[in-house]
């Protein structure tokens, strides 16, 4: 049977990713409790987003939990606690871009941009998601349903399939390198109990009365490359997709895991261990 093995939100987009033994799904993606993956951004101060494709270093900002806070550790460093500025005076808008949407968000502070520029070594903003902002899925791959996102790169949520990693580590170790763990990929959400790849051509899932709906392959750049306990590149293992993961449905990039929208079942609370049915769709 198909479980779910995996919940992951990224609190800030590119930085480090808090395990979760349950989450709760939204048409903009997971969330805990009022946590929301992606719901932070850096941005440089011309208010261009950041990732670790610039700055590998990002991956080695922890965040914690606590409730509804967000505790952030980096090695050496001294903790910070993410500011909430919900109903606050400080609150100020700043125009920030994320690929090709450009839209407002709600500048952190000047505590936060100071922690950031100096544990990462060069200035930048955090910003917050606006929730008077807009900022939707690409309409091509969600039938022209309207789909909200956060900061995420597209979609609100991506899937990898455990034994889609198990098949890359095998050529991986059969190729005389080593494996890599799943945290490479960042998926919201890992599944077991399917075929390597068959994520590729599910029509849905569906986790109690959740059903989600992958809808793009996730075409991969450079941050799998990146070590995410030592935000450090190396070692890559693009080369070794490339040779049988070049996918035509996304102009020949290299493929791993599907982007996911929430079809049905807003507000409802999925697990670790849960079991879920599949529909496939060729």
């Amino acid at each position: 049977m198909a479980t779910l093995t995996g919940l992951t939100i990224y609190p800030i987009k590119s930085c480090g990713g808090v395990e979760l033994a349950e989450a709760t799904v939204t048409a903009s993606g997971l969330k805990s409790g009022e946590i929301r993956d992606r719901q932070w951004m850096l941005v440089d101060l011309d208010g261009q987003f950041l990732t670790q494709r610039e700055l590998p270093t990002m991956a080695l900002v922890q965040p914690r939990l606590n409730g509804n806070e967000v505790n952030l550790y980096f090695p050496g460093r001294a903790l910070f606690r993410l500011p909430s500025l919900k109903g606050s005076s400080l609150r100020q808008a700043m125009h920030v871009r994320v690929w090709d949407d450009a839209l407002n968000a709600i500048d952190a502070g000047p505590a936060a941009a100071g922690w950031f520029s100096d544990v990462l070594g060069t200035p930048c903003r955090l910003v917050e998601f606006d929730p008077e902002s807009t900022r939707l899925a690409n309409k091509r791959w969600t039938d022209e349903v309207n789909v909200p996102t956060l900061f995420s790169d597209g979609f609100p949520m991506l899937l990898v399939g455990q034994q889609s990693l198990n098949d890359l580590n095998t050529r991986l170790l059969n190729a005389g390198r080593c494996s890599l763990p799943m945290n490479r990929f960042r998926p919201n959400l890992v599944v077991d109990g399917i075929d390597a790849f068959e994520e590729d051509y599910l029509g849905s899932l569906q986790l109690g009365t959740a059903v989600l709906k992958p809808v793009k392959p996730c075409p991969r750049c450079p941050i799998p490359s990146i070590d995410q306990e030592t935000g450090t590149f190396g070692p890559d293992p693009l080369d070794i997709l490339r040779t049988y993961r070049a996918n035509p449905r996304v102009n020949g990039a290299v493929s791993f895991g599907m982007n996911l929208i929430l079809a049905q079942g807003e507000e409802q609370t999925i697990r670790i261990g849960q079991e879920f049915e599949t529909e496939l769709s060729f």
